[in-house]
């Protein structure tokens, strides 16, 4: 299995592209220079200059983070664990089971199913929280 690093990856995009140095900096807003260190690997890429590079080169954006930060390794391990096993909570089953709140919200089918999108984030602990979330989004689709 060969090495993979931030620069040969970064490098094996941008001539998959057929992009050089030059029109890749001029597409993120920085000089040739900072590329060819990039690829280098003598420098290490900004978040948002990251992300650009992940975007204009077509890169997942966790696997380029790894390879440009390698030593977050850890901290994305654990958050994924984190985020793949959601706390198992009743208040989604309480929500749709207290009908008396539904109609007294009058909550419609449409934002149920939008509420079931937020249910799979697994942070949702109270039912009443449920509905603080779907009155602000009321109100921002209001403004």
């Amino acid at each position: 299995m060969r090495e993979e690093s931030f620069g040969k990856v970064l490098k094996e995009a941008r001539l998959a592209l057929g992009l050089s140095q030059q029109a890749l900096a001029r597409k993120l807003g920085v000089r040739a220079s900072h590329v060819g260190y990039l690829e280098q690997g003598r420098r290490r890429p900004s978040l948002t200059l990251l992300n650009r590079l992940a975007d204009t080169l077509g890169i997942d954006k966790e696997r380029l983070f790894l390879l440009s930060h390698p030593e977050a390794k850890n901290l994305i391990g654990s958050a994924k664990g984190a985020r793949s096993k959601p706390k198992s909570s009743n208040a989604w089953k309480e929500l749709l089971s207290d009908k008396a709140a539904l109609i007294r919200n009058n909550v419609t089918p449409k934002e149920l199913k939008v509420l079931s999108h937020v249910e799979l984030l697994g942070t949702v602990l109270n039912p009443r929280d449920y509905l603080f979330i779907l009155n602000s989004i009321r109100q921002a689709v209001k403004e």
